[in-house]
């Protein structure tokens, strides 16, 4: 499995490798699984004995530099420098650090749940359901990252649909002070996403 990391520099976990571009650049095993482990804690310090006994074994018995060898190894590899990505923290450990960017994304709602219908064309019209788009005619844009909204709405599909009678499957929309709400109804039983209006999203 590809997990970018940052750049143009990710870590292939099958092969046990680090990709930049096209190029492979093999680490020793330590060396994998040190990185491996911060990547996967990032913005996070992890302590020298935690990164002991998840990379090395708990029953290691070991040289108080031994990550310092193998992180400067990694940072050599790579060519990273002595504070970025990785940076040790003085008597603690060490952190990757992973810049967060913030994306918005504004949908267009009718086309976005038009398109989420068709894809799921064949297991509603299976279940025996009419799909009704009820959208309040105002609210026609809002700002959500589409992957994450089309995962809500799988999950409430794959939930509602093996107990529904036919009928119909109704999504509508309504928007209050604090936050958009997107709802997905099966004869009666109903499933709600609240989007507060600057994109973070809950459901209930």
């Amino acid at each position: 499995m590809y997990i970018p990391i940052i750049d143009n520099l990710g870590i292939d976990r099958e092969e046990r490798c680090v990709l930049k571009g096209e190029t492979i650049i093999r680490l020793t095993g330590l060396e994998f699984g040190l990185l491996d482990y911060l990547v996967s804690h990032p913005n996070r310090v992890c302590t020298r004995d935690e990164i002991l006994d998840h990379v090395w074994g708990a029953r290691f018995q070991y040289d108080p530099g031994t990550i310092d060898v193998h992180l400067n190894a990694i940072r050599r590899k790579l060519g990273w420098n002595s504070k970025h990505p990785i940076e040790t923290i003085r008597g603690v450990g060490l952190v990757f650090r992973l810049e967060r960017k913030v994306i918005h994304y504004t949908l267009d709602l009718h086309s976005f749940l038009g398109d989420w219908l068709r894809s799921h064309e064949v297991e509603i019209a299976s279940a025996g359901l009419v799909p009704q788009l009820c959208l309040t005619p105002f609210v026609n844009e809002i700002t959500i990252e589409p992957g994450a909204l089309r995962q809500m709405l799988d999950g409430f599909l794959t939930a509602l649909l093996p107990s529904v009678q036919p009928g119909v499957l109704r999504l509508s929309s309504r928007l209050t002070i604090q936050c958009f709400l997107l709802s997905l109804d099966i004869n009666g039983t109903v499933c709600e996403l609240r989007i507060p209006i600057y994109g973070d999203s809950a459901a209930s």
